[in-house]
């Protein structure tokens, strides 16, 4: 192991977990870019990554408290039902981010035990979506231990916390088939500073995910060659492009960089798809009104980038988040749903013509301005609330199969 694992208590787990690293695994394992390819997917948003209700949504405190078990449904939204998922399967998506925080489920925290009810809900629910087929993700997220505070003073505690953390997720979810990835971490920052970082806290981040590999490899099985994601800075790729802020972890010896995946998210241009300044995207649209100065062209150059640097090295690559909010100041609003559904479609179509994967974004909220962005209504059996996006995310789909 890394110089970074310094405790007994994990050199202890890994000797013992490595002796057969390969026993009872899956045959004909597919790639991290074949599992990528194709790949449209969907968030399971603002559901299992909430806090525990009544708890501070920054607080780093670690433990079970009373109540963990409902945080489910915590920041406003009824608990998933395998319903749920079967929509989401109809609806055209074959595959599902599940966004899930941890620290507030954990029993243990020498050992970074999750609790056992907690462990079967999120089972369950993966389970609900392998039923359907769809390729699954699970992560740590918004683990604020983890992500707010990216720097040396903590790095080595949280290294160690993170590999006890994904050698019990890892170890729990081993016999999985190739469907199901792992993703160590989601948007590492300092909080309330997402702008650009110092050296430490690229340092930092590029030791979460070195650990994450380590460890869920050492696990061994099916976890071997399972598709591990990493992540760039922020999940910001302009953090990770450039400058040599993100280093490509080493995987186990004859894995090379074929089962290891780079996840960024890109609501860009965030004047338009985050931010909603604009009502406009897009050359052809620009005779309407005011629109971003990022178009069509600017996404095709930025995903050649990606492709050009992370593809080329034979990465996978997922663009975990992405969606535009809905939106409309003063024009008409089906012009500009129109608009959206055009911007979707391009999004989808552009990265999956390169390989990439994509997850929209859905936290179940609707109306008008920025964070709205609710796809299906789960208060009311799934209701396709914003249409002007799935007819935008099904043609882009359509495009990458042509």
């Amino acid at each position: 192991m890394r110089k970074i694992f310094t405790g007994i208590l994990l050199a202890g787990i890994v000797a013992c977990q490595t002796s057969s690293p390969a026993q009872g695994q899956e045959p004909g394992w597919t790639t991290a870019r074949e599992w990528n390819r194709g790949v449209v997917g969907w968030n399971l948003g603002n559901q299992l990554e909430c806090s525990v209700p009544g708890m501070d949504v920054e607080s780093v405190a670690i433990g079970n408290p009373e109540g963990a078990i409902n945080a489910e449904t915590a920041w406003g939204n009824p608990k998933v039902t395998k319903r749920m998922i079967r929509s989401i399967k109809e609806a055209g998506f074959n595959a599902v981010r599940i966004p899930v925080r941890w620290q507030s489920h954990i029993s243990n925290e020498r050992a970074m035990t999750v609790d056992k009810e907690w462990m079967a809900r999120v089972r369950e629910i993966v389970d609900w979506c392998l039923d359907q087929d769809l390729k699954v993700v699970i992560n740590t997220h918004h683990d604020k231990w983890l992500e707010s505070r990216p720097v040396y003073a903590n790095k080595d505690e949280n290294c160690q916390k993170l590999a006890l953390l994904w050698f019990n997720i890892a170890s729990e979810f081993s016999s999985y088939d190739s469907r199901l990835a792992f993703a160590g971490t989601n948007e590492v920052h300092v909080r309330d500073i997402w702008g650009k970082p110092e050296a430490e806290n690229l340092a930092v981040q590029n030791a979460y995910n070195q650990t994450f590999i380590d460890i869920v490899r050492s696990t061994g099985g099916n976890n071997l060659k399972r598709n591990l994601i990493v992540q760039t800075y922020v999940c910001n790729p302009d953090f990770g492009l450039y400058n040599g802020d993100f280093i490509v972890p080493a995987d186990v010896e004859g894995n090379g960089n074929d089962y290891m995946t780079v996840e960024f998210h890109y609501y860009n241009p965030w004047d338009y798809a985050g931010e909603a300044t604009f009502d406009f995207w897009g050359t052809q649209y620009r005779q309407y009104g005011p629109a971003s100065e990022s178009d069509e062209e600017t996404m095709r150059r930025f995903y050649d980038t990606v492709a050009a640097t992370w593809g080329s090295q034979g990465l996978g690559i997922m663009i975990g988040e992405w969606g535009v909010t809905d939106h409309c100041k003063g024009h008409d609003q089906t012009l500009v749903h129109e608009n959206m559904t055009y911007y979707c479609k391009t999004f989808v179509s552009e990265a999956g013509k390169r390989g990439f994967s994509s997850f929209v974004w859905d936290n179940n909220r609707f109306g008008n301005g920025m964070d709205m962005f609710g796809i299906f209504d789960r208060w009311k059996g799934m209701k396709v609330r914003a249409p002007w996006i799935l007819e935008g995310i099904r043609k882009g789909k359509a495009e990458i199969t042509e």
